[in-house]
């Protein structure tokens, strides 16, 4: 498979992560216009009010938009400054950051958490050592710092695995039943204890820390919401349908103020075989065919055309809870906030407490989503408050957004739109369906109100200071292909290879708001390319592809990672800055690039201290057991070998930058 590609990724990283949805039929039939059109039409209308005419006059346009308020660094303390890297070919295994800075593992597939934990030992895996090891595919990422700076929780979840390049070949069915098994152990997510001697110094982690926890895709779960306990969940080994075995797939993710992690289960449908004309099985992309992991030969659950198991995927595609500062409390998946294919969710707290999440189907053409919670939040630190906001996400309103190139006058916004109720107020609202309805098919829900088709709706993060909305999303290669709307101006594009940037802001800066404006922030691409647009910069930028995670740092900006720039500009992923306010709003810099094959996930930006921190995601994933591609992050010196038994195969490794000292 080494060298072909579906879209944006590798052919290896396309059947493992989502089993090549790209060379599939779209699960979303929707005719309805496409957020490409929308933007197109628009861009074109304002071009020809410019006087302007053509691709390029309308992608280079400047357009007067609304400028975001930065947040302002405390005294003493001072932003992180780098002079940005040159593009990085997409051939080369090696991590690059910016001249003064230097990176540090923290920790890397197979590192041994408890004090219990084996060796880690790829050439003999083992399930139950696997379940004691930092697992596989780091995606999302956050660093909890406790107070005084010294100590901090690592969370990260681990998406998926890939077996050929991280066991050697199977020659038994015992050998292969203990792989399979070793593959459960190593999706899930871990969260590990932290420590440094100083503020600036590097992180390392602590084995054996008291909170150190590994969740696998065996771990139990408990269902909230709605949906919970209703004949869509049950199962013959969950007769209750209040509590799941295992989360998997998990992508993105959010950290709440109430110090929880959210996590989202996007490519659940890869693990089962499943009856594909079951309702909701073509829409979810189900197939009764071998799953991509072949986890149905170890256990029963992901067969779900067995008896008794034709619900176990609708107990999959949730948004997840866990506590990282209890290792003993059960974490949860919350049915209020739909079922898709979730990159993930991330909250915005009011000033009366109103709390929202906003969350993407990360698939073509599917929908931008947001939930607004029935319970507002509580401040403070108490045991009262502290259970009362645990339960924040467990009932709340549903909301799809539908866009508009209406333009009002009153403002210098791109187009409108609005938040259409799925469920609100505890009743569905979609005819013939049910609560529990619209919560497991929420796909069909949205299809029903005419949401807005996306491409590829990844992160979606909401300003912390602005409360702007961005969207990443990622790239869409069908639009404009055969029975697709295609576009009829240059931003977005048909065939959107690289992605784009949404800024949404919500009427009246109000998170509950029903409308809402919206702009182009980035329409990525190399920047020479008919119709790329950097936020009205004129000036050199890094060339960018792919928007993946977002995050912000403490003055404002917004940092961009990549994934799947390779097959679009032939430059390896990487994390990028980029300024919202001020004439430096939408210069692209670029300040890392991860390892061949590898994808940037999860950034966390602590540039107070001067760190920013990533999750290098399946580095040299192309390879084989025999023939790695990638030695990231152990690289050994040159003149030097390794000792004998050190396996030196590619891991996915949290990493952290800092300034040399």
């Amino acid at each position: 498979m080494t060298g072909r590609t579906h879209g944006n990724r590798s052919a290896v990283t396309c059947h493992l992560k989502c089993d090549s949805q790209c060379a599939r039929p779209d699960p979303n039939t929707s005719t309805e216009p496409s957020f490409a059109e929308i933007a197109g039409r628009q861009l074109t209308r304002r071009a020809l009010l410019a006087g302007a005419g053509g691709v390029a006059a309308a992608s280079a346009l400047p357009l007067a938009w609304p400028q975001a308020a930065a947040a302002t660094p405390r005294r003493g303390t001072k932003p992180l400054a780098f002079t940005p890297i040159e593009s990085v070919g997409d051939d080369v295994d090696a991590m690059v950051v910016p001249t003064g800075y230097e990176w540090t593992p923290i920790l890397r597939w197979g590192d041994p958490l408890f004090n219990r934990s084996p060796r880690f030992d790829p050439s003999r895996p083992n399930a139950r050592a696997q379940e004691l090891q930092f697992g596989y595919n780091n995606d999302y990422l956050d660093i909890l710092v406790e107070r005084g700076g010294r100590r901090a929780l690592l969370c990260c979840n681990h998406e998926y695995t890939n077996r050929a390049i991280m066991f050697p070949p199977t020659s038994t069915a015992e050998q292969e039943a203990e792989v399979l098994r070793a593959l459960i152990a190593a999706h899930g997510f871990s969260v590990v204890e932290l420590e440094r001697h100083a503020p600036t110094r590097p992180w390392r982690y602590i084995r054996g820390g008291r909170r150190n926890r590994r969740i696998t895709a065996d771990t139990p779960f408990r269902l909230t919401g709605p949906a919970a306990g209703t004949a869509l969940l049950k199962t013959v080994a969950d007769p209750t349908g209040r509590r799941s075995l295992g989360t998997f797939g998990n992508c993105s993710g959010g950290t709440t103020p109430w110090g929880t992690i959210l996590s989202g289960e996007e490519n659940f449908h890869g693990y089962f075989v499943a009856d594909p004309d079951a309702r909701g099985g073509k829409r979810y992309g189900m197939t009764n065919k071998p799953s991509v992991y072949g986890w149905e030969k170890v256990d029963a659950r992901f067969d779900a055309t067995n008896p008794g198991y034709a619900n176990e995927p609708n107990r999959m595609g949730y948004i997840v809870e866990i506590d990282p500062y209890d290792p003993d409390s059960t974490p949860r998946k919350h049915t209020a906030m739909g079922r898709l294919k979730h990159e993930g969710a991330n909250v915005r707290v009011d000033r009366d407490g109103t709390v929202v999440a906003y969350m993407g189907d990360d698939e073509r053409f599917e929908y931008l989503y947001k939930f607004v919670a029935k319970r507002k939040y509580r401040e403070g630190g108490s045991a009262a408050a502290r259970r009362h906001n645990l339960e924040i996400l467990t009932e709340g309103n549903l909301y799809v957004a539908r866009f508009s190139g209406q333009q009002r006058e009153d403002n210098d916004n791109l187009g409108t739109g609005e938040w259409v109720p799925l469920v609100f107020d505890g009743r569905s609202m979609i005819p013939g369906m049910s609560v529990a309805e619209v919560l497991v098919f929420t796909r069909e829900a949205a299809d029903a109100v005419k949401a807005t088709p996306m491409d590829r709706c990844e992160d979606v993060q909401p300003h912390p200071t602005t409360g702007r909305v961005y969207v990443a999303c990622t790239n869409n290669v069908q639009r404009g292909t055969a029975g697709k709307a295609a576009p009829d101006a240059p931003n977005p594009r048909g065939l959107n290879k690289d992605g784009h940037v949404i800024e949404i802001t919500e009427d009246r800066n109000r998170a509950d708001a029903a409308t809402f404006a919206w702009n182009l922030l980035l329409v990525c691409g190399k920047p020479e390319d008919a119709g790329t647009y950097f936020a009205g910069w004129d000036g050199p930028v890094a060339p960018i592809s792919c928007p993946d995670n977002l995050a912000f740092d403490s003055e404002g900006n917004l940092w961009v990672a990549t994934d799947g720039a390779p097959s679009a500009i032939s430059k390896a992923d990487g994390l990028f800055k980029v300024p919202l306010a001020g004439p430096e709003r939408g210069h692209v810099q670029q300040f890392l690039a991860v390892p061949i094959d590898a994808e940037t996930c999860g950034p966390v930006i602590h540039d107070r201290d001067g760190s920013v921190f990533v999750a290098v995601q399946h580095p040299g994933e192309d390879g084989s057991w025999a023939a790695q591609r990638s030695h990231f992050p152990d690289y050994v010196p040159v003149g030097m070998r390794p000792e004998p038994g050190d396996w030196r195969g590619p891991r996915p490794t949290v990493v952290q930058v800092t300034k040399q000292r």
